[in-house]
Parts: C-alpha cells; structure tokens; sequence
C-alpha cells in the first residue's frame, strides 16, 4: 500500500514539478545527492524502519523513538552550525517530547532490542527529512525536491517489495469511513494526494522558512491532528491526559520558536568617498 501511495504521488506531483522547473534540469544533477538521500533514506528508508520496528513494539513505542529524531536535528544544527542549543530549546524539547509520552500513551510494554534499533533508525531518517528539506541554496523548488525524492523512494520501496523486505498486499474491497462505505480509490487518493503528495511539498517549503530545528518541532502536530482526525472520523475521543499532552507539546513548540535567533544582517560597508 505504501509504495502505491508514494507512486501515485509522484505522478501527481510530475506537472507542478515540471512547472517549477521550466525546463531547468541542470538543477536536479547539481542536487542528485540530495534526492538520493532525500528518496531513499528519508521516505523508502523510513517507511521500512518503522515498519519493521512496529512488528516489534508497541506503536505508540515505535512513533516515540522515531519522533526522537528531533532532537538528532538539533545536534546536527549544533555541530553543523555552531549553534548551541539554549535552554528554551532544551525546556521546549523535553517537553514536547513528554507531551508527546501522554497523547500516545506508549503504556508498559516490553521493548525488543532489534525493535528499539529498527526505531532509532525510523527517527534517523526524519532528522534527514528536515536537513535535507531546510536546504535552499541550491535553487532546487520544494515541489520539485517532493517530486523527485517521490519517484527515488518509490524505486526504493518497490525495491524492497520484492525482495521481501516489505510485504505488498492489494485489496479492492471497499473501505468504511465515517459510516459510509467507499469505493478503494477513495483513501488510497486521499493518502496519495493529501497524505503524500501535499504533505511532502507543503512539509518542505514550510522547513526552508522556519529551518530544520523549528519546522522539525512544529511536525510533532502530525501526531495531534491524527488524534483530532481519530476523534472526528472514528469516534475515538482522546483522554484528558491526551488532551494535556496536546497543549505541553504546542508549549514545547512554542518555546523552541521562541529561542531561534534571526541570521544576523551582513555588515555595510561603506562606499569610498572620492577626494
């Protein structure tokens, strides 16, 4: 399923793209080890992580330990930069992250070895979504980065299709949503376009405005909005403790905002007065 998605959106993003780039492909080869690493670490590399590591602990487990990767985008920042984490993203990041313990409510399970690894990974390659999205000195369109790592990734992941490292099954039985029986292509063009082919595009141009530590804080909402949608479409009405952690992860967010200091301008330099 999610190699069909992330095909279909790579189709779905294949005009915009060509739009953007107007006839400039001269762009795609300066960044070909951007999309690389972009398509098949970030999106195929990712989705086999996690997968595998959901086979061996809890989601809400499996989604912490990816979600982590946050705070491997703000080391990066640190050693690439120069840019020492202060303490308002040191009080922010642990807690959105404790925020983020109560509305996933990972519980008491038992953590596998291979599991917690297979989740490290997963939160490795988010940290390589953003760096590789807050890139924009290389001219490459985010629709077209989105484009681009789309088709790298659903090499990637039909790659690892057959060779069995990830299981593909097909169904065209129809799907219940909100009460009302859909055919198949409904959520499969909802995950395809909205999930996959928005998110991605809209996900990296938000990254090159706010930067890598900001926009990789700001994507913990993914899991708010999953549980807001839960609530409408399924019923599934989250707890006052997940309700509490939604407003400790957006005070989180909020304090990792506020402690992002703007480049300094470049110095004038004064013009030489002629004698």
């Amino acid at each position: 399923m999610v190699t069909v998605r992330i095909a279909i959106a790579a189709l779905v993003l294949t005009p915009p793209a060509l739009i953007a780039l107007r006839g400039r492909f001269g762009l795609l080869r300066r960044a070909v080890g951007e999309v690389l690493t972009f398509g098949l670490v970030a999106i195929a590399g990712c989705q086999l992580f996690f997968f595998n590591a959901v086979r061996r602990l809890d989601v809400g487990v499996a989604l912490l330990l990816e979600y982590g990767g946050i705070l491997l985008v703000v080391v990066w920042v640190w050693l690439r930069h120069g840019r020492r984490p202060g303490r308002r993203t040191v009080l922010g990041g642990l807690a959105a992250l404790a925020g983020l313990v109560l509305v996933l409510d990972p519980g008491g399970g038992s953590l596998d070895a291979a599991g917690v690894a297979w989740g490290a990974l997963a939160g490795t390659g988010l940290a390589v979504y953003f760096v590789i999205a807050s890139r924009g000195d290389g001219a490459l369109p985010p629709i077209a980065l989105a484009w681009a790592g789309m088709v790298v990734g659903a090499l990637g992941l039909a790659a690892f299709d057959v060779t069995g490292l990830l299981p593909f099954h097909t169904s065209a039985d129809p799907v219940t949503l909100v009460g009302t029986q859909l055919s198949w292509i409904v959520p499969i063009a909802g995950l395809a376009v909205v999930a996959a082919a928005l998110a991605y595009a809209s996900g990296i141009a938000a990254t090159r405005l706010l930067g890598a530590k900001v926009a990789s804080f700001v994507g913990l909402t993914e899991v708010l909005f999953a549980v807001l949608f839960a609530w409408a479409a399924l019923g599934q009405a989250p707890g006052g403790w997940q309700l509490a952690g939604g407003v400790v992860v957006l005070a989180g967010i909020a304090l990792v905002r506020a402690d992002e200091q703007p480049e300094p301008a470049p110095a004038e330099v004064p013009e030489p007065v002629a004698a």
